[in-house]
């Protein structure tokens, strides 16, 4: 029996995220929430209101034997813009911060060197991610939970969601689960 991992990681709207992980192979679950914030149990309307500190993230629990941390973090920085402070497109504020949580020191030696490696030679501009450890995960509600499976005709999940679930088939496709 294999021990999963934990990540956690803020790129703007969890449901993208979301979307991008669920497809990946030795992703075991992927839950929408919120973390880095100074309330216990944000609700989604408190959290919008941007006074909680709250990103929106996602957790993930992953099979370290067939996806590595630093590949998590490759694809995390390829489907989401880390230049851009407190904004991912249309989605504006603290909460949709580039944000990764780390769970431990090695987790935070990964990171950082993904960032000042990997992210930096992808990216022209500066890199605003934060790297903080981790404290808290308080899961989103059930509409925000498997957004995108349970909604792919809403407009967001096609204008937004579904041109990003392209580009991770044409630049991981070796990465996602058949």
């Amino acid at each position: 029996m294999t021990s999963l991992t934990l990540a956690t990681l803020g790129g703007g709207c969890f449901w993208c995220l979301e979307a991008f992980y669920q497809r990946v192979n030795g992703v075991e679950a992927v839950t929408s929430g919120y973390s880095g914030g100074h309330i216990d149990n944000p609700t989604t309307e408190r959290v919008y209101m941007g006074d909680t500190g709250h990103a929106e993230v996602v957790q993930l629990s992953f099979d370290p034997k067939l996806i590595s941390y630093e590949e998590i973090l490759e694809i995390f920085f390829v489907m989401h813009d880390p230049t851009t402070l407190n904004r991912q497109g249309y989605d504006v504020g603290s909460e949709y911060r580039s944000v990764i949580f780390f769970h431990d020191k090695t987790q935070e030696e990964t990171a950082e060197r993904v960032t000042n490696g990997f992210a930096t030679e992808l990216w022209h501009d500066s890199i605003v991610t934060q790297i903080v450890p981790f404290e808290k995960f308080w899961p989103a509600d059930d509409y925000n939970q498997d957004f995108y499976n349970s909604n792919p005709n809403v407009g967001y999940c096609q204008v937004i969601i579904d041109p990003k679930l392209q580009k991770l088939r044409q630049k991981f496709a070796a990465k996602l689960k058949p």
